[in-house]
């Protein structure tokens, strides 16, 4: 399955790409789920759960147990090129691996500490929620609560993974 996933990114990609050119209009974006769209700076919109003043909570996903969620129930994760808490993730990345960004203090809900909840700050000047200093994103191939698809797979020149409510990978 991991064998898969460059063909499942490219076709995640293209419907996102498709998505993206329908109809527009507004100046501004309230984001999405998903990190569909674009803002109002013409950029890919990223997950903003955490801009709405939802929590990050802890929930259960297949195969990896207990791991943070996002207020949508979907699996959080990091990114294993992502290092002293600054995100590595940008451009195509980010289309498949939207970033968890806040325009406020992120917020622990039931199960997360709030002692491991920070932010970085984006190349683009947007502010990204990291956990236990893991900058945190959603995964375009998980779309209901309880999925863990991008556990475990190599892709952008790193492993990704959930994250236990103690900070501590989940999965393989």
């Amino acid at each position: 399955m991991k064998r898969t996933f460059p063909a499942i990114a490219l076709f995640a990609l293209a419907l996102i790409a498709i998505a993206g050119c329908g109809g527009g209009g507004g100046g501004s974006s309230s984001g999405s789920a998903y990190g569909g769209g674009e803002s109002s700076n013409g950029k890919p919109a990223a997950t903003t759960a955490a801009a709405t003043g939802a929590p990050i909570t802890v929930g259960n996903a297949s195969g990896v147990g207990r791991v943070l969620v996002d207020s949508n129930g979907l699996t959080l994760y990091y990114f294993e090129k992502d290092q002293n808490g600054e995100s590595a993730c940008y451009g195509a990345c980010a289309a498949a691996w939207p970033p968890l960004l806040t325009e406020g203090k992120p917020q622990a809900g039931e199960g997360a500490a709030s002692s491991k909840l920070g932010t970085t700050e984006r190349t683009d000047g947007t502010t990204q929620v990291t956990y236990a200093g893991w900058p945190l994103y959603t995964y375009v191939s998980d779309t209901t609560p309880g999925e863990a698809n991008g556990t475990d797979v190599k892709s952008f020149g790193a492993s990704w993974y959930p994250l236990h409510p103690n900070g501590q990978k989940a999965g393989h």
